[in-house]
Parts: C-alpha cells; structure tokens; sequence
C-alpha cells in the first residue's frame, strides 16, 4: 500500500511538473514587470519609502502567486463543473454586501468583513460571471448561438451582477461587467446587429439611468463634460490629474520629481489615478510603455484563448482578458479627463488588496486555460 500510493503520488507530481514547465513564461514575466513597475510607483508617491504602501502590494503580490498557480494546475474540467457555483458565490457575496456591507465614502457599500478579511466582493463576482458565461457557450451548439433565445441567459447573469453591484453603488465596475459581458457574447459568435439594437436601446434607456443615478455620480458626468465649472469641487480630480500629465512632457520630471504627485495636489495617486504620477515622472514615454505593457499582455491572452481547443477555455480566456482590457480603457480614459471619473483601479499597478489578488487570480485561469489548450471535453 505505502509502496502504491508513493508511486501515484509521484506520478500526481511529475504531471504537476509538467504543468508548471508549460506555463507561458513571456506572459508571466509581463505580468510581473506590470506589478513590479507598481511597487516602484507606489515607493515613489510614498515619497521614496516603501511603506504604507509598496511594501503591503509586494506582500499580497507573494501571496496570490501560489493562489494563480493553484488555478493555473487544476483539471480545466474542474472549473468548468464548478462554475455555475462560483457565479452564485458571488452574486450571493454580492448580495449579502448590500445586508451587511461596510459603509465607505459617499455612502458606498461596497466592502465585505468575513473572519477578519475585508475585500470587494465585486471582484470575486465578475470572474464567477466570466466562469458562467464560459460554461453556458460551451454547451450551445454553434448555429443556436446567435438565435436570441440563447442570450436570455447570459443576458440575464450579466444584467443580475451590473445591478447588485450598482446597487452598491459602483458604477465603474458595472460598466466593466456590461461592457465586457458584452465583448464576451460577440466573441461567442452573436451578431454584431443584435449589439446595434442593444445600443440603441441603451441610448434610449438614458434619461432613465440618468434619473436613478445618485446625487455625486450625476455631479461626476457633469465635471466631465466641464471641469472648470467646479475646478476647487468636484473637478479638482480631474484638473489635477491633467495638469500632472501635461507636466510630464515627452520625458518626464524624473523618478521621485513628479511636484503634483509629490505635494499631494493628484487625489488618490495610489490607487485610481496612479497613471497620472506614471505619465508626470515619466512623460509620454512611460506612459505609452506601460499602455504597450497592458497591450502586451491582453493580446497574448486573447492568443492563448484562440489555442484553446475547448468553447469553455476560449470564452473564458476572452472573457477575463476583456475584463482587464476595459479596467485599463476606463482608467487611463478617467485620469485623462476622456471618461467620467468612476473610481475603477488600474490592474497591477494601483494599491489594493482586493483588485491585485483577484487580477492575479484571474491570469491564474488564462494559464489555465493555456495549459489544457489540447483538452477537449463536453
């Protein structure tokens, strides 16, 4: 028996092995440059210290390290069997968020406390949503997929978690779960006629979103259109934040130089508008590295859905990496004053336990989905 069960656990190992060997190591080293150019960051409008901020993102960087390679090696099968309960965690976290949520600025409820540890459920939901989603299309033959009767479903998921989660309220995020819900069901194969009828829908929807939006989120769109009608109020933000990247030049003030980020005048250089002090210190040039950077990164996760021999791995590659793609438009948009200020944090590089752990997690499943590429299930 001892001998038996040594020799099948050394087989588990080896296959273990194998696994870990196969990990795309250009799409993790991209990864780890993105989140390592943050730490920097964080030192730097810390001005030059590593705490409160740099030191705590590179221990929750080590630790969601073994997390995504916990995801990355699990039987692809598993996830699939899994995942219409890993939506319902979520939309279950979501909902008890809105119960017994702790209560943040501007009356935002968006924070969970469960034996000590706080985190944003939103996070945890919309890789439920892209699990679900994943697993619905892999079971739809290809010709029903555009028949409209199959959107009612995904339709209906995305629909629950954007409204739990403005509900909250949290618009930034609900916008990321429509809009890459959205990219999703066209990946799938949904007519790009059916998003045109969406969006005129949408369009005609507004005067109604617009009546049950909250007092400061309607006093966000407004500053959007006209900062300097309110530039010591609500546009200061964003005033700031475009002084600090114009300041920047082609070049950049230099390392620990950037004035805005360093006499505090960028609000939350931190967390939402850490790009700011990236193109304030480092200029159009580090700007424009970092957005490559991302670019990088989603375009290698798009391929490694392509390989993916499996409608689950496809989607859900597709899936996660639009997530990220519309984190990253919606921030650098929001900062540069080309999109309504809507709080949402720049994956890898902006502080916060909650959004790096589950991005991390997130890329831990596209590896995933890279390391079975060959494995066809139903």
């Amino acid at each position: 028996m001892p001998r038996s069960y040594s020799s099948s656990a050394r087989k588990d190992d080896l296959v273990i092995l194998r696994k870990v060997q196969g990990l795309p190591w250009g799409f993790l080293g991209m990864m780890t440059a993105i989140a390592c150019f943050g730490f920097l960051m964080l030192y730097s409008v810390a001005q030059g210290n590593f705490d409160p901020w740099a030191s705590r993102q590179m221990v929750r960087f080590a630790i969601a390290i073994p997390l995504m390679l916990v995801v990355a090696v699990m039987d692809i099968r598993l996830w699939y069997q899994y995942a219409w309960l890993a939506f319902l965690a979520g939309a279950g976290l979501l909902v008890l968020t809105l119960i017994m949520g702790k209560i943040g600025g501007l009356g935002a409820q968006r924070w969970l406390s469960i034996g000590g540890l706080q985190f944003q459920p939103a996070e945890v939901a919309k890789i439920g949503l892209a699990l679900a989603i994943a697993r619905y299309y892999h079971r739809i033959h290809p010709e029903n997929v555009g028949r409209l009767r199959t959107l009612i479903v995904p339709g209906l998921l995305i629909a629950v978690t954007a409204a739990l989660v403005l509900k909250q309220p949290n618009l930034g995020m609900a916008l990321i779960i429509i809009s890459s819900g959205g990219i999703t069901l066209f990946l799938s194969g949904v007519s790009w006629k059916k998003f045109a009828v969406a969006g005129v829908l949408a369009v005609a929807a507004l005067p109604l979103v617009w009546s049950h939006m909250h007092g400061y989120q309607k006093q966000r769109v407004l500053t959007f259109l006209n900062p300097s009608s309110d530039p010591l109020g609500a546009g200061y933000n964003i005033i700031q934040s475009e002084i600090a990247i114009g300041s920047g030049g082609f070049w950049g003030k230099g390392f620990l130089k950037g004035t805005q980020s360093q006499l505090s005048f960028i609000p939350e250089k931190h967390t939402d508008f850490i790009f700011s002090t990236v193109a304030e210190e480092w200029g159009f040039v580090g700007g424009l590295a970092v957005i490559i950077m991302y670019g990088a990164l989603v375009i290698s996760g798009l391929f490694i859905a392509m390989r993916s021999h499996s409608m689950f791995g496809r989607l859900l590659a597709a899936g996660l990496m639009a997530q990220m793609f519309m984190h990253v438009f919606i921030n650098i948009g929001m900062v540069m004053g080309m999109l309504p200020v809507v709080g949402v944090p720049l994956p890898l590089l902006s502080y916060g336990g909650t959004s790096l752990i589950s991005t991390v997690v997130g890329l831990g499943f596209i590896l995933n989905v890279h390391i079975h590429r060959d494995m066809k299930f139903s």
